[in-house]
C-alpha cells in the first residue's frame, strides 16, 4: 500500500510503499476512503506533541470500508463503512474507564500518534473504538466528523446551556460546532484572525450573529466561549468577553503558553477548563445528532501524496472547513 510517513518531527512526510497491515485480535482492516487533516496532525509533525511512535503514519479522522477482521472481531462485517477517531485504545479497567471518563485513561493510545493512522490506503483499528458512519454522509464529507466534529461536540457540551456563545478560531471544528449550536437555538459570535474577512463571512454564512477579529469584542457579553485556535493569548481575551459566571473552554490538545492575566477577569465565578480527547459515548451521541441537524461539512480534497501541501495550507490558515486526503 501507499502511505505518507513521518520519520522525525520538523520533516516533511515521505510517500512509501509498505505492506498492508494484518488485523490483530479485536481489530478490523479498513480500506481507507478518506482521512481528514487535523491541527493535531500539525502538532505532531511540528514536534509540539512529544514521543510519537516513529516512523508514523499520521491521521485520525479515518473513513474506511472493512475488508478483514482479526481474531475475536465480529462487530462489523466485511463491507461495512466505519470511522476511526483519535481515541484508539484504553485499558478498560482503571478508575477513569470505570466511571465513564475513558478519555482520561492513563494507558490510552491515540490513532495517528501512538497507533498507525489513516494517511494510507489501508489501516487497522480496534473495532471497539470505531463508529458506524451515518448513511447520509459520503466518505469525504464524513471524515471531519471523526475529530473536528467529535471534539467540537464535547467542547460545546462543556459550555452547558450557554445561549450567547463565542467561538475563537473558525476552522474545521468551529464550522461544525456552529451548525449544532444554531440547531440548538444558541447565538454564535465568531472570532477569527484579525483582518480575515473571508473567515468572518464564512462564519456569518453558517449563522453567526457577529463576526470579527480575535482582537475585537462584541457589545454583548457572552455566556461562554470555546477556543479552538492553539493560541494561549486568546484565554484572557475570552475571559474578558464572558459575563460573570461564564465559562471558557479550551478545545485543543495543545496550546501555546497562556500569558499572565489579572485575577479580576477570572473573578466573578468565571471558569476556565480544557477538553481532553473524547469518549465513545460522545461519538455515539454525536453521530446520532449530526444527520438530524443536519451537519454539512465544508471540505477541500487532496490526493494522498499531497499530504504535505494539505498540512502547509492548514498551518498557513488557507482552508475554509477541513482538508481531506483521498487515497
Amino acid at each position: 500500500m501507499r502511505a505518507m510517513v513521518l520519520d522525525a518531527a520538523h520533516q516533511p512526510l515521505s510517500l512509501r510503499e509498505l505492506p498492508v497491515p494484518t488485523p490483530g485480535a479485536g481489530q478490523v482492516l479498513l480500506r481507507v476512503e478518506a482521512c481528514a487533516v487535523c491541527r493535531t496532525d500539525l502538532h505532531i509533525v511540528d514536534g509540539e506533541l512529544p514521543d510519537p511512535t516513529l516512523p508514523l503514519i499520521p491521521g485520525h479522522e479515518i473513513v474506511g470500508t472493512v475488508t478483514a477482521s482479526g481474531p475475536g472481531a465480529s462487530r462489523y462485517p466485511a463491507g461495512a463503512r466505519v470511522g476511526v477517531p483519535w481515541l484508539g485504545h484504553t485499558c478498560g479497567h482503571c478508575e477513569f474507564c470505570a466511571s465513564g471518563h475513558e478519555n482520561l485513561c492513563g494507558e490510552a493510545r491515540f490513532t495517528g500518534y501512538q497507533l498507525q493512522g489513516g494517511y494510507a490506503e489501508y489501516a487497522v483499528a480496534d473495532e471497539a473504538f470505531c463508529f458506524p458512519i451515518p448513511e447520509a454522509y459520503e466518505p469525504v464529507s464524513a471524515a471531519p466528523l471523526l475529530c473536528a466534529g467529535l471534539i467540537g461536540f464535547r467542547t460545546l457540551r462543556m459550555a452547558g446551556d450557554a445561549r450567547r456563545l463565542g467561538i475563537y478560531g473558525f476552522g474545521a471544528a468551529a464550522h461544525i460546532v456552529a451548525q449544532i449550536a444554531g440547531f440548538e437555538g444558541r447565538e454564535i459570535f465568531a472570532f477569527t484572525r484579525p483582518g480575515d474577512t473571508e473567515a468572518q463571512a464564512f462564519a456569518r454564512d453558517l449563522g453567526a450573529v457577529w463576526a470579527g477579529g480575535s482582537d475585537e469584542r462584541p457589545e454583548t457579553e457572552l455566556d461562554a466561549a470555546l477556543i479552538f485556535a492553539p493560541a494561549g493569548a486568546l484565554v484572557p481575551a475570552a475571559l474578558r468577553a464572558v459575563r460573570r459566571g461564564g465559562r471558557v473552554v479550551c478545545g485543543g490538545i495543545h496550546m501555546s503558553d497562556i500569558p499572565s492575566f489579572p485575577y479580576a477577569i477570572l473573578w466573578g465565578e468565571r471558569s476556565l477548563r480544557s477538553v481532553a480527547n473524547l469518549t465513545r459515548a460522545d461519538g455515539e451521541a454525536f453521530m446520532a445528532l449530526a444527520p438530524r441537524v443536519p451537519v454539512r461539512t465544508t471540505t477541500t480534497a487532496y490526493p494522498l501524496e499531497t499530504a504535505n501541501q494539505a498540512l502547509s495550507d492548514l498551518r498557513a490558515g488557507h482552508l475554509r472547513g477541513a482538508a481531506v486526503l483521498v487515497p
